[in-house]
């Protein structure tokens, strides 16, 4: 996969003022949420990439598209630190959704590139301040927001898409798994082989058509 995200990230700090303190603890959980959504479009061809897996349209290549989009947005312009990032998808007049998929015009390289390099930025403008530093969201209710309340948005919101990624992503070929190294599921060596695997979902399935087809407690 090109680009410098599938990188392992450096070791977990401790949260210690000595060891960076909460600031490192929260970029740290960025830039390993950034790596393992890479991971995820590792290996699919660029009409995988694209297929719309669900009926809102989700596709692993929006996905990346939408988190590097609002990655930069909220750490470079809503820190008052533009990032100089063409993004026409946000602008006034664009269509609805623009965000969350690749147009014709965009390559699933383009958009590797383009995530590459709203992570530098933010990196960059990260670096260069402190928890408490203070920022505004605009279409935010409450916009005032401080670098820290960002940084704990920030790893929400790919931990939300991560989910929605890992259900794609194992719709598209069977690939499942965590992170990069840690799949973090029962594995062949401890008897989860296909056949296992297949026998679960299906006593799963024979559950769940023993269920009363009604609202739960009515």
């Amino acid at each position: 996969m090109p680009g410098e995200l599938h990188s392992t990230p450096a070791r977990s700090p401790s949260g210690a003022e000595e060891d960076g303190g909460l600031k490192a603890v929260l970029h740290h959980y960025l830039i390993s949420a950034r790596r393992d959504l890479r991971w995820k479009l590792e290996g699919l061809t660029e009409r995988q990439l694209r297929t719309p897996m669900t009926p809102t349209g989700t596709n692993l290549l929006g996905l990346l598209k939408h988190l590097a989009s609002v990655d930069a947005g909220y750490f470079t312009d809503c820190m008052g630190r533009p990032s100089g990032i063409p993004m026409p998808w946000f602008e006034e007049g664009a269509e609805p959704n623009a965000d969350m998929y690749a147009s014709a015009e965009e390559s699933a390289a383009s958009v590797f590139a383009f995530a590459d390099r709203c992570a530098a930025a933010s990196d960059a403008a990260i670096a260069a301040m402190d928890l408490t530093t203070a920022g505004q969201v605009p279409w935010w209710r409450n916009g005032s927001v401080t670098l820290g309340r960002l940084l704990v948005h920030m790893v929400a919101e790919y931990q939300r898409h991560l989910g929605h990624a890992d259900i794609v992503r194992e719709l598209l070929d069977g690939a499942a798994g965590l992170t990069p190294g840690n799949p973090n599921l029962p594995e062949p060596e401890g008897g989860a082989d296909r056949q296992w695997w297949d026998g679960h979902t299906a006593r799963l399935q024979a559950l769940s058509e023993a269920a009363p087809d009604a609202l739960p407690g009515s």
